[in-house]
């Protein structure tokens, strides 16, 4: 698939197949995919959790009340140390972009390995502090089932984005 063919496939998928485990091999690109984003000074403050076994999911999925999230196969939780993120002469701390640059690198691999994605950062953070043994510097940017769509899953056909021009300044 082309690079614009990938941005335009890319969909959230809320419909998953927890008969269709992603296959190991799909799932390090998609890893891998994050662990060569670019970061702020180069740091790479984050930590990739995938999650797939029952025990753990069972620990992570109460994170987010909606139940089509209980099918997926594997939740991938993106966190990142706000002690070793870079900061810049005002305070302002790298995290969120780096973590942000990570996680949509991952998105996109997914959606270029056919395995769908939602990105969820509507999540209880305390749930997955617990459940994953996070220390305080720790943050949880934000997580994404792993998995294939059930076969009467329909993919969408129309984007809804702002044109152009509402979105862009020429000067």
């Amino acid at each position: 698939m082309d690079f614009n063919e990938v941005l335009l496939k890319r969909e959230s998928v809320r419909n998953y197949d927890p008969q269709k485990p992603v296959d190991i091999d799909k799932l390090k690109r998609i890893l891998e995919a994050g662990r060569i984003a670019p970061s702020a000074s180069n740091y790479q403050p984050w930590e990739f959790w995938l999650i797939s076994s029952p025990e753990m999911l069972e620990k992570v999925k109460p994170c987010y009340s909606r139940s089509w999230i209980a099918d997926a196969p594997h939740i991938l939780v993106v966190t990142g140390d706000m002690d070793h993120a870079w900061e810049r002469a005002d305070g302002y701390n790298s995290l969120q972009t780096d973590l942000a640059i990570a996680m949509h690198q991952m998105v996109l691999t997914a959606t270029n390995e056919g395995v769908g994605t939602c990105w969820v950062t509507n999540f209880n953070p305390d749930i997955l502090r617990n459940a994953l043994g996070l220390k305080e510097s720790v943050k949880v940017y934000g997580i994404t089932p792993l998995g294939y769509p059930r076969d009467n899953y329909t993919h969408r056909t129309v984007i809804m984005r702002k044109p152009l021009e509402d979105v862009v300044i020429y000067k």
